[in-house]
């Protein structure tokens, strides 16, 4: 069984699926990516509740020894002896004993607790971007939200203002000075004060259709539409959020809801402030940012910092939608969406298409997949350790986190635990765990060890409790055994390298950090690979290992490391999207994919090489985040003419229609929805595809063989792998 197919039956992506019984360094941390939901076709659905072992709290599974006679199973964790508190035998095993059923689903019982959506407006964007915002929210309303969803409306310029939905005959507001940091007790107290729980604001769409329709319909720009402005428009964004999670915490919900920020522009003033409202001071760059000279940078973090643990504290998910030629302030609002597990959506218009695709799949898609208020927890045998977790959770410290002595003190991520909350979870959500050996353990190689992730969580759109339970087994080898390279996944490595270097990247330079991705693959390269010492030409490296430095070549070149051509805002976006995405997914945005397209037959993939492009071909390249279909000049002109459509050349009209029917595959489930680019060889929109291709021809080069040309510094992946051959045999 490959990899992949391995992973559709766990969920689970091992950067190593050997480990060495004596600890050795790997280089590469041990580590799994884990889609805890995803989806798969069998997944046993059992409609009680889950049986724990009393010492360890693992899970029934396939691994337990069973004693039938005495009604008592063997923990495989911790050996614990537990009773099986009804009949068995070994012709009526429970599907969780299963050999064949490594992951399966309780769910004893269906509660319906009502999802919740507050719908954040920011009333200073302009009256002709409003008017696609509103009648996308009309849109939700009527045609995909259900009837008993709870839903509420939050509009803010300078001021906050909530809406009173109880009633349509007439508008009723509840005030809040943008200015002002009020704390949740101090919300929640105005609002229990004065409506008792806060439900006249918050109420099901069946009971307030009328209300909140007419409330959107009348909601217009404060902004003051003057040609040339000297100010930045009023937002409060910050207060309106806290007062948004205020509501929700007054009306006691913790059953999973959404905040979903609707923006156009900065915050200006308030609480989460990012740029001062004269427009002679400029909006913060990276530079302004590493050196400490965004003046407000430092305290709205801190303050969105303690925003996030609201969020987590309440279940509550906040999403950002921000659609603006001009930065938003996601660099700072990018800790409480990533670890609430929102979306985040940075389009130049809300009548783009990129955001109402990304919207409309949230409703449609994702709706019954969304679920909230959970948790993931992992149980190991004890020879194995818990370091910590990168991706869209928070961790939970508990007295008893450490009981068994198998969480390490050295964290990575959000560590010192082995219990993670995510307020919403959906069948792509995944988090990279980290493991150590536990070195006080005597190993034997050839044994097995085991780890279960116990994964808890509320349906949204049905508000049942399901508990899924996923146990995985693998084998301790020698220090030297063949098995360690065998299983190798340079794939999830890649993946798992790619976090945590944009984990150092918040507080180190780019330069830093590739220096540090260069250091650990040299010693990687040179622990396994296989050389004649100081003979550079004698490096080989076996096809496990063979592609893992080219995929570190385009992560250091990437949009994640190097800053140089983003704002702070697209830095975060792009840095939000990698630190929840699968395997498959990140390997695209480290190394994209490229196919070609000719009369010679169907698309073949290509080289990411500059060499690659030819007047003759047409280049289907795909980022992650944006497609782009790049025509040879020979088949732009070709197009110019009008030949496809002679019905003479018929052939090109196909060779045409090929790549624009694959790009739309392509983008039809991905979320965010990337932006489809056309362009002709030598047009300006053909840097999209040219800043990510190898620069193995540059300005420098003696010989082009009459290729086009990079105009970079930049090293080639040649010369990249002749340099790490190099380094690699140094002894």
């Amino acid at each position: 069984m490959d990899l992949v197919e391995l992973e559709a039956v766990e969920g689970l992506r091992w950067t190593w699926n050997s480990w060495p019984a004596e600890g050795s360094n790997m280089i590469i941390p041990l580590s799994i990516m884990c889609t805890p939901l995803m989806l798969k076709k069998e997944v046993p659905l059992l409609p009680y509740e889950a049986l724990q072992c009393g010492g360890c709290d693992a899970v029934l599974n396939p691994y337990a020894r069973l004693d039938y006679q005495s009604r008592i199973w063997h923990c495989p964790f911790c050996f614990l002896r537990n009773p099986f508190p009804r009949p068995i035998a070994d012709t009526n095993l429970p599907a969780e004993l299963f050999p064949t059923y490594s992951t399966v689903e309780y769910c004893p019982t269906q509660s319906h607790y009502p999802p919740a959506f507050v719908f954040l407006v920011d009333l200073s964007t302009p009256q002709d971007e409003l008017r696609p915002l509103k009648n996308q929210l009309l849109l939700l309303l009527h045609h995909h939200l259900p009837d008993h969803a709870l839903v509420a409306l939050i509009t803010f310029d300078s001021m906050v203002y909530l809406h009173h939905l109880a009633y349509s005959h007439c508008s009723s507001l509840h005030l809040f000075h943008g200015n002002r940091n009020l704390s949740s007790d101090r919300i929640r107290n105005l609002l229990t004060n004065t409506h008792g729980h806060g439900h006249p604001f918050l109420l099901p769409v069946s009971e307030c259709q009328l209300s909140i329709t007419a409330a959107i319909e009348e909601i217009n720009s404060t902004s003051n539409p003057t040609p040339t402005p000297t100010t930045r428009p009023p937002r409060c964004t910050g207060s309106a959020i806290s007062v948004a999670l205020g509501l929700l915490e007054s009306c006691l919900l913790n059953t999973g809801s959404r905040i979903m920020l609707f923006t156009s522009g900065p915050a200006t003033l308030g609480p989460g402030i990012v740029v001062d409202s004269d427009l002679r001071h400029p909006i913060r760059t990276h530079h302004h940012i590493f050196t400490s000279q965004a003046r407000h940078h430092a305290k709205s973090s801190s303050f969105y910092n303690h925003l996030s643990s609201r969020l987590s504290a309440s279940s509550v998910v906040l999403d950002l939608f921000a659609c603006s030629l001009d930065q938003v302030g996601a660099a700072e609002l990018r800790l409480p969406v990533e670890r609430s597990g929102g979306f985040m959506i940075l389009s130049d218009s809300f009548h783009s298409d990129p955001f109402k695709k990304c919207l409309s799949h949230l409703f449609t898609s994702d709706l019954q997949n969304m679920n909230f208020d959970a948790t993931i927890e992992i149980v190991t045998t004890k020879d194995v350790k818990i370091s910590g977790a990168l991706g869209p959770c928070v961790s939970l410290h508990r007295k008893n986190n450490n009981k068994n002595g198998l969480v390490t003190e050295a964290q990575v991520g959000e560590g010192g635990t082995s219990l993670w909350k995510l307020n919403t979870l959906t069948p792509k959500t995944c988090i990279a765990f980290f493991f150590q050996v536990n070195q006080e353990q005597n190993i034997q190689p050839g044994s097995a060890f085991l780890i279960q992730f116990i994964t808890r969580y509320r349906q949204g759109n049905m508000g049942g409790h399901r508990k899924r339970v996923t146990t995985a087994a693998r084998r301790w080898v020698a220090k030297h055994s063949a098995d360690i390279a065998a299983g190798f996944d340079q794939e999830a490595a890649a993946a798992v390298m790619a976090r945590l270097a944009i984990l150092r990247a918040e507080t180190c330079h780019a330069r830093d950090v590739v220096r540090w991705l260069d250091d650990t693959l040299v010693r990687f390269t040179s622990k396994f690979g296989d050389y004649v010492p100081e003979d550079p030409s004698s490096f080989r490296l076996s096809s496990n290992f063979s592609l893992y430095p080219q995929f570190m070549f385009h992560l250091r070149r990437s949009q994640f490391i190097d800053v140089s051509n983003t704002t702070p805002d697209e830095t975060a976006f792009f840095r939000l999207v990698l630190n929840r995405e699968g395997v498959v997914g990140s390997l695209i945005m480290i190394q994209p994919t490229l196919f070609q397209y000719s009369f010679d037959g169907p698309p073949v993939p290509v080289l990411l090489d500059i060499r690659s492009i030819s007047p003759d071909f047409i280049l289907l390249f795909d980022s992650f985040f944006y497609v782009v279909i790049h025509y040879g000049s020979k088949i732009a002109q070709w197009k110019k003419l009008g030949y496809d459509k002679d019905p003479n050349h018929d052939n090109f009209r196909k060779l045409l229609e090929a790549p624009e029917l694959d790009a739309e595959q392509l983008v039809a489930d991905r979320v965010p929805v990337p932006r489809i680019i056309t362009c002709d060889q030598h047009s300006s929109q053909a840097r999209f595809l040219l800043a990510k291709l190898n620069p193995s021809v540059t300005q420098n080069s003696t010989y082009t063989d009459g290729s086009d040309i990079i105009f970079t510094d930049d090293l080639s992946l040649e010369v990249f792998l002749d340099q790490l051959q190099v380094l690699a045999v140094q002894s």
